[in-house]
């Protein structure tokens, strides 16, 4: 069958995306895992489909790429936004459903190729702490921890083990390390469950970090710019000083069409 597809990538977090609105089911998880496949399919981080929507302007359906679903993907979240700009959904403003909730996203600038788009993510309202480091869920779980020299790290091994530690993490995890660069400034790696393996950014991660240093050591800043492997991600919020919970909640920065193709999924 032939499949028209669009690849996106933001700050280096690369994605599949589907425009399925009049398709009569969603791919399945071998078929999603097939595609994202670096070597023997069209390789990307996750999938995404577009979709119908009658509370919105449309739906969000998100793949991680070894074709499990996912509640939600903040950089995902961005490229779909511009690939709904794309596609004539939506104006300057896009309204879309996730597993996750209702999301809105601005489209701050936009060209037929890239364009800045600042995502809303869902409200935060517990951070847990253990004994060095903070658990949280940005719309899909985040362990973080602080270290004083990231390049140094060793996610894949010290990631690997973490996601996997369901005594803690009953439905395991994805695991972000931080490096405090200064006021409002943060360095990030992650580990993304899903993918099993580290990633050259990820969005949610970059909240669950800026949301973390706030809570624990910056309590007074509610702009982060977070630098990741594969770029820079901007992060904001509000928080009221009697209130815990962590609301309007903003994830920014750039998003990009890679290229776009059709596939045979017949071949693959």
């Amino acid at each position: 069958m032939q499949t028209p597809f669009a690849k996106y990538e933001g700050a280096g977090n690369d994605f599949i995306l589907i425009d399925a609105r009049d398709a009569a089911t969603e791919p399945d998880s071998n078929l999603i895992a097939k595609l994202c496949d670096r070597h023997f399919g069209i390789g990307a981080d996750g999938l995404m489909t577009l979709g119908r929507s009658a509370a919105a302007d449309c739906s969000m359906r998100y793949y991680n790429a070894d074709g499990s679903a996912g509640e939600m993907c903040g950089n995902g979240g961005r490229c779909f936004a511009l690939f709904a700009r794309h596609a004539g959904i939506g104006g300057d403003t896009l309204r879309f459903d996730s597993l996750d909730g209702p999301h809105t996203a601005r489209i701050c600038s936009a060209d037929r190729f890239r364009g800045t788009v600042e995502l809303g993510m869902t409200d935060v309202k517990r951070i847990e702490a253990g004994d060095g480091w903070w658990f949280l869920n940005t719309g899909v779980p985040h362990y973080v921890e602080l270290t004083d020299d990231i390049a140094r790290t060793d996610v894949a091994v010290r990631g690997h083990a973490i996601r996997r530690d369901t005594a803690r993490f009953p439905e395991g995890t994805n695991v972000d390390f931080v490096q405090i660069a200064g006021e409002g400034r943060l360095r990030v790696r992650t580990y993304e469950r899903g993918v099993e393996a580290e990633t050259l950014a990820c969005g949610t991660g970059a909240t669950a970090a800026a949301l973390v240093v706030h809570h624990a050591f910056q309590p007074g800043v509610r702009r982060f710019d977070v630098e990741m492997p594969g770029g820079r991600l901007s992060v904001a919020f509000d928080r009221a000083a009697e209130n815990p919970f962590f609301r309007n909640i903003r994830l920014s920065g750039e998003a990009r069409r890679v290229f776009s193709g059709t596939i045979d999924t017949d071949n693959l």
